[in-house]
């Protein structure tokens, strides 16, 4: 039999070409970008002196002539700045982790759209995250870059490989050539095998051979199968939701659905899928930047409406998965993942670079517990995004760890010792010194803290409102400096964030969002007191996206209860 499939690696599109070169540096205007960071403000005034003792005639602009910083090189102000200074050509360094790396390919891809050569420091094992970012620009995924070891960015380093191989910097501003690269693949993927057995078997020794699934076993995404998932949408199936960044695949319903279809998922599921995919590629999200630091950042997707439970999302025990009774959160956040991986190229080791990756298979696709929401308490949708209660929506943000919290009193405590202990316990965690917490200071979040539905009623009991909730949170997780001083995260918060959070460093003690809204109070999980539940994020900002149900929904879900059977809570073991 003839097994056939789509490619799940998507399209790009080239809408840009890289500026010419120059034919010599001699009489040229030279500029620097810097990050800032992995020994730039020592290797680019080296490269600086090495310029000016072999071109005589050379000028070259201040190392401080436009702004510095992962956050802040890339951005239109400073790239208009460039183009204003009259500079030939710029030199850009150094990109040596996930984060900065996208961010200095970022700033060159910008300058070489609009006819700037740059050439770029790197660090010899990021080149691929270089290359996904410059694709997503709609550059052919190729920059001149002159690459060294980690032993290069690293303090106290030996910077003589930077002057021995000087030449090879003037050489890509000046004879560089791009790839001439291809990058057109079949659209469909067909496979001889004896039976579908064999069949499956040899799809997902392809998956994993071509870096395309999760190393665990995956559905062929057939025409049939991918058929069946767009029924979960009224939207055409080459509507174009955006790039998905950095490496900038095109994200259409339909490879939504390939990824959905190759994660297990239903029809039903799409609609919450597409809202999620809606939300990352908001610019608000920074998902370039994300996707590629090698924080080990990943998604979290808070579901609330109706949609939520019709669809057999988990908001209670278990609700971060596994739970086989309530498989959408699951499906969702794997096909999530793989739209990051096939499209955003957050490949580990090569796209995305953190050290342990994100350690979750499937994300954080959750829903919240809005029937145990105590009186008052309104649905995170609400509180954040402004939807109308009972909307269909989700929330998005970027997480970097998880960590259970005992917060439940060992001892013959009052309920109201229990809660207060409790609360001292979680704004304990909170107050640990991480320097992601800048990133979300002024609009994101430091990150979510989940409550059981016992837990919050135990607070509504005792006159803890939602917001006296989250003030006493906020208040009691504040910072010294000293403790600031001591760990180092004065340095990152001086240059990371925005002005706001950046002026933040003068308050003692410093509070880890610029106001208690920032941080997020969810209702989720079993009915159990014990334990909360803290997600840190790197959130700059917090998305939410209504879900657009299809008006098919009645018959998907009658579909999902003849295949899965009652899906009630009377039907739950």
């Amino acid at each position: 039999m003839k097994l056939e499939f789509y490619n799940p690696s998507g399209k790009t599109e080239t809408t840009a070409r890289h500026a010419d070169r120059l034919p010599s540096l001699s009489g040229k205007r030279i500029g620097f970008l810097s990050n800032g960071d992995w020994q730039a403000f020592r290797s680019l005034p080296l490269l600086i002196r090495h310029l000016r003792e072999d071109f005589h005639d050379v000028d070259i602009l201040p190392l401080d002539t436009f702004p510095e910083g992962t956050d802040f090189i890339a951005e239109d102000a400073t790239i208009e700045a460039v183009k204003r200074s009259g500079v030939d050509a710029v030199v850009i360094g150094n990109a040596a982790c996930g984060a900065c790396s996208t961010a200095c390919a970022l700033a060159a891809g910008r300058l070489e759209a609009i006819g700037i050569p740059t050439v770029t420091i790197t660090r010899e094992e990021f080149v691929p995250v270089v290359c996904n970012a410059v694709s997503g620009l709609g550059l052919p995924p190729d920059l001149a870059i002159v690459t060294f070891p980690l032993g290069l960015f690293t303090p106290d380093s030996d910077l003589s490989p930077l002057s021995e191989r000087r030449r090879e910097i003037y050489y890509g501003l000046t004879s560089w050539v791009p790839r001439d690269l291809d990058g057109a693949e079949d659209a469909i993927i067909a496979i001889e095998c004896r039976d579908y057995e064999e069949g499956l078997r040899t799809v997902n020794h392809l998956f994993q051979i071509n870096r395309w699934g999760d190393g665990l076993p995956m559905w062929p995404a057939t025409r049939e199968r991918v058929e069946w998932i767009l029924r979960g949408t009224d939207l055409p199936r080459d509507h174009l939701l955006g790039k998905f960044p950095p490496r900038g695949g095109l994200a259409t319903v339909e490879a939504c659905a390939i990824s959905l279809a190759m994660a297990g998922g239903r029809p039903e599921y799409l609609c919450i899928l597409i809202a999620a995919v809606e939300a990352i590629l908001d610019p608000k999200a920074n998902a370039e930047h994300e996707q590629a630091t090698s924080a080990g950042t990943f998604p979290v997707v808070i579901v609330n409406g109706p949609i939520g439970k019709q669809v057999r999302m988990n908001s209670g025990f278990g609700c971060l998965g596994p739970d086989a009774q309530h498989p959408a959160g699951a499906s969702i956040g794997r096909a999530l993942r793989q739209l990051q991986q096939n499209l955003g190229g957050a490949l580990p080791g090569s796209g995305t670079m953190a050290p342990w990756g994100a350690m979750r298979y499937t994300n954080a696709v959750f829903a919240e517990d809005e029937e145990n929401l105590p009186e008052g308490w309104l649905p995170h949708g609400t509180e954040r995004h402004g939807f109308a209660p009972g909307t269909n929506s989700i929330s998005f943000f970027w997480a970097t760890g998880a960590t259970n919290i005992v917060r439940r009193s060992a001892t013959d405590a009052t309920l109201q010792e229990d809660v207060l202990q409790g609360l001292h316990r979680m704004a304990g965690f909170l107050a640990a010194p991480s320097v992601h917490y800048i990133n979300g200071y002024t609009e994101g979040t430091p990150g979510a803290i989940l409550l059981t539905k016992v837990v919050a009623k135990y607070l509504a009991m005792t006159g803890w409102t939602k917001e006296k909730t989250r003030r006493f949170l906020w208040e009691n997780s504040k910072i010294s400096r000293d403790v600031l001083q001591r760990n180092g995260c004065i340095p990152w918060f001086e240059r990371g964030g925005d002005r706001l959070g950046r002026e933040s460093v003068k308050l003692d003690p410093w509070p880890i969002a610029s106001k208690p809204e920032n941080l997020i109070l969810v209702v989720a999980g079993g009915g159990h007191p014990t334990h909360a539940f803290w997600l840190q994020a790197i959130a700059r900002n917090v998305v939410g996206r209504k879900v657009a149900a299809p008006h098919a929904l009645d018959d998907l879900l009658g579909e999902a209860g003849r295949d899965l059977g009652c899906g009630s809570d009377a039907c739950m073991i």
